[in-house]
């Protein structure tokens, strides 16, 4: 049994972090202390934009009036997929009460918070579908607000399609801010009065330390960093689509790793010859960042066996996982660690990407260890509540005040007391022996 890695990467996920961390904490710093004059000042700087923040009705209605009806309809089928797996995802947990013992009555109530903020970002390309999957997934969980970003399109106002897509999806208030200053302007409640309780989407590395930093303040999705996929592949894969799926993954930025993962060596070393082919084939703004994507962060691991195959990707636990093998079940069953799996060549990153339905803001950078990716639960708080009666209060006051006691928390201890002299005078139940000073 071997592993052995025919290709390995340069760089790490955390190469640019440091950097990164600098200036955002910079930035921070300086929004805090200026609110919204020094938004408005790192939108001009950064975005060269000085229009209005948020926009009004009639601006969106101009913004989004030509936009050809044959492209409404397809976001509009894109949004409607991801709208219901969302209202799946919600009807598959509820509410509920039990009684735990005679008059002890517990119980769990769903609540959404109140104030969601959904960051679209827009810079080497326009994310469209980002727009539908964080807000339509907060809607579908019944967020009362949802304050949606993105940053000026080429200096311009939102991309007209990214504003399309805001609108159907559900957005209360939109906001032309990008990058840094949108994520410290939802937290903060700027130029809106509504200081969001959780920030949700996709972003550079910028905005992925934006949130970190900012989380504790605000809640936030997950921890992010830019797109992965790994790609599970045996001898019978095609690839021709195993390469192609690798590439359309690194195209989202220079820092994207694209990992194979193969029992194969004539896949391997096929896939190998054909990702620099399929890569010098693509316009100049996507060769430029999967060529230096793959350069950098794409690696070629070939395993011995399935199991060593599970070993390694489960290590690996990549934002997006595809498997191109016989007897998918074996797969689906065994593997753990991913963000979201696509099991066949039928099923590819992309259309999940893009239209299928479940949701593309997903864990990077190992957290699908212990992370999922977005869904209706991210902005659901299942708040637990509690009642009993007398009788039930007679038997549980005296367990709490022994534990309470063994723990040297004496004032927990009296809160029973008080309650079983007043329902239960003269019981002379065991309430522990007292904690001395």
């Amino acid at each position: 049994m071997a592993i052995t890695y025919l290709k390995t990467a340069s760089k790490t996920p955390e190469t640019e972090t440091d950097a990164a961390r600098t200036v955002v904490s910079e930035m921070l710093a300086a929004i805090e202390a200026g609110g919204e004059a020094a938004v408005r000042d790192y939108a001009l700087k950064l975005d060269r934009w000085n229009g209005p923040i948020v926009l009004d009705q009639e601006t969106i209605a101009a913004r989004i009036r030509d936009i050809p009806q044959a492209v409404k309809d397809d976001i509009d089928f894109a949004a409607r997929q991801v709208r219901r797996f969302a209202e799946a995802q919600r009807d598959s947990v509820r509410d509920f009460s039990l009684e735990l013992s005679p008059g002890l009555r517990l119980g769990q109530k769903l609540v959404p918070v109140n104030t969601a903020g959904c960051y679209v970002p827009t810079g080497r390309y326009a994310h469209i579908a980002s727009a539908y999957m964080s807000i339509a997934t907060a809607k579908a969980a019944g967020v009362k607000t949802v304050v949606a970003c993105s940053a000026p399109y080429r200096g311009d106002n939102i991309h007209p399609h990214v504003l399309y897509a805001m609108t159907i999806a559900g957005a209360d208030v939109i906001m032309c801010l990008g990058g840094v200053q949108a994520i410290a302007a939802m937290t903060y409640g700027l130029f809106t009065g509504k200081p969001a309780d959780i920030i949700v989407g996709p972003g550079n590395k910028f905005v992925a330390e934006a949130k970190r930093m900012l989380f504790g303040k605000v809640g936030i999705d997950v921890f992010a960093g830019p797109s992965e996929v790994a790609v599970i592949a045996d001898d019978s894969a095609d690839a021709l689509i195993v390469a192609s799926d690798l590439v359309g993954q690194a195209e989202h930025g220079h820092e994207s790793p694209a990992w194979l993962i193969t029992s194969s060596r004539r896949l391997a070393d096929e896939v190998a010859r054909l990702m620099p082919e399929l890569i010098a084939t693509l316009p100049a703004t996507a060769r430029d960042a999967a060529g230096a994507a793959w350069r950098d962060y794409g690696e070629i691991v070939l395993c011995d066996t399935r199991e060593e195959i599970v070993e390694v990707s489960d290590r690996y636990a990549s934002e997006h996982l595809e498997v191109h093998c016989a007897e998918l079940g074996w797969w689906h069953e065994r593997l753990s660690n991913y963000g979201s799996l696509f099991l066949g060549e039928e099923t590819n990153v992309a259309f999940g990407d893009k239209v299928s339905g479940p949701n593309h803001i997903l864990p990077t950078k190992f957290a699908a260890r212990y992370s999922a990716g977005l869904s209706v639960h991210k902005f659901l708080k299942p708040l637990t509540w509690q009642r009993m009666d007398r009788d039930a209060c007679q038997r549980i006051a005296p367990v709490s005040a022994r534990i309470s006691r063994l723990e040297g928390m004496e004032a927990h201890a009296r809160t029973s007391d008080v309650r079983m002299e007043k329902y239960a005078p003269g019981s002379n139940a065991d309430l522990g022996r007292p904690v001395e000073a």
